[in-house]
């Protein structure tokens, strides 16, 4: 029997689609979003600004200046510093971003709710306080939501995810790692994997990220009806046995405010890990540490001692690739990583691979040995050293106050 070719056509599109469907489901195309802020500036959120001028841009920069002075005063009398004003050109020197959480611009008037950040380094310095902030091992964040009965990691793009994305995490004390969804997280981090208490696998995909640890921060999405309210609840979990340290109940009164909901759920899941930091409940799972293979002598077995044989010595170890990632706050700070990891004895080569400046930026370090005598090497140096195996975290280790200075313990919200 003859098959006519309009036949096969519709047969080879649905086999083209059902391909490409295929790889999008793991390649995780579009999948996830990036971080869009993970530097330690000062933040104050909800500035009031409500300005009238000649015309509508004179009047948002207006808006901006005044938004500046008023958060300026906010965050000194936070610190401890009194509130004192200083000029609005200091101001433009260290003030290093404007958030725009809601805006009215008319002809003449400008009506808006703003944020400012500040760059913590100069701002301490104005204020005369310690810019020292405590911080935790390296977690690795996977956000999970509840909606619909279903439970969703990276596997799509999610607004729970959106709403970690754009958190900024440089005031907390967690050292949070936030994949950004694309590549192999789809399959690495999702609902299936958060159930799987064992640690050896755990230990591999930690590596992977460079994490000491794991946060999943869960919600549970219920919507009263159709574009009527939603509630939300919020679970703080933690590590391979994904153990709840607390959990917490938010409404809005619709769906086009879950938005909110979410950032108003992240700030309030931050405080809580913060918290559980402080208290110690996250301590460094011994069962996630690298174990290193142990090295049995040959034995033989008629005579029962150790086997001598007259082979030369071994040539020198061969060199490995060693992933490092580091702070960059800016391009003096690669440079001098660089250096830092080329001075360590076995190390032949050091690139940055991947630049982030004002993030976290990743060095490709060629060492002639084992990556558990490159760390040790690190943490002699004054590292601090966080992961194991080929992939590793490095941060300077802080600088303790001097006896006589008493410790800044305002928080910096």
């Amino acid at each position: 029997m003859r098959v006519k070719p309009l036949i096969l056509v519709p047969a080879a599109l649905a086999l083209v689609l059902a391909a490409r469907v295929g790889v999008a489901q793991i390649e995780g195309g579009g999948g996830g979003v990036a971080p869009v802020d993970s530097s330690s500036d000062y933040e104050v959120s909800g500035v009031a600004v409500d300005v009238a001028a000649k015309d509508a841009d004179t009047a948002r920069l207006g808006g901006w200046r005044i938004a500046q002075r008023k958060a300026w005063a906010q965050l000194s009398r936070r610190l401890g510093a009194g509130g004192g004003a200083v000029g609005d050109s200091t101001l433009d020197s260290i003030v290093t971003g404007i958030v725009v959480e809601n805006e009215q611009i008319g002809p003449t008037r400008y009506v808006a709710k703003l944020g400012v950040l500040f760059d913590r380094d100069r701002a301490s310095a104005i204020l005369g306080i310690s810019n020292y902030v405590l911080r935790s091992p390296p977690m690795v964040v996977i956000p999970l939501v509840w909606s619909g009965g279903v439970a969703t990691g990276f596997e799509q793009r999610t607004l729970w995810q959106e709403a970690w994305a754009r958190y900024r995490t440089g005031g907390s004390a967690i050292d949070y790692i936030r994949p950004s969804g694309s590549g192999p997280d789809p399959l690495l981090l999702n609902f299936g994997q958060t159930q799987r208490p064992g640690r050896g696998w755990w230990r591999t995909i930690l590596d992977q990220y460079g994490g000491s640890d794991v946060l999943v921060p869960t919600v549970k999405l219920y919507r009263q009806w159709p574009g009527g309210p939603v509630i939300g609840v919020f679970q703080a979990r933690q590590g391979p046995d994904n153990r709840v340290l607390s959990q917490f109940t938010l409404r809005v009164g619709s769906v086009g405010a879950i938005p909110a909901l979410l950032d108003a759920g992240v700030k309030r899941l931050d405080e809580t890990y913060q918290g559980a930091l402080r208290a110690g409940y996250l301590r460094s799972d011994p069962g996630l540490s690298y174990v290193p293979p142990s090295e049995v002598p040959a034995v033989d077995d008629e005579v029962g001692e150790s086997v001598v044989t007259d082979a030369p010595v071994a040539a020198a170890a061969p060199t490995i690739a060693i992933s490092v990632q580091f702070d960059t706050p800016g391009v003096g700070a690669v440079t001098a990583g660089e250096g830092a990891m080329r001075a360590v004895p076995g190390v032949s080569s050091a690139t940055t691979s991947s630049l982030a400046l004002g993030g976290i930026s990743v060095m490709s370090v060629g060492y002639a040995g084992d990556p558990a005598a490159f760390k040790a090497a690190l943490e002699a140096r004054g590292w601090q050293v966080f992961g194991s195996g080929t992939t590793l975290r490095i941060r300077r280790a802080p600088r303790l106050l001097p006896p006589d200075l008493a410790p800044d313990n305002a928080t910096a919200g």
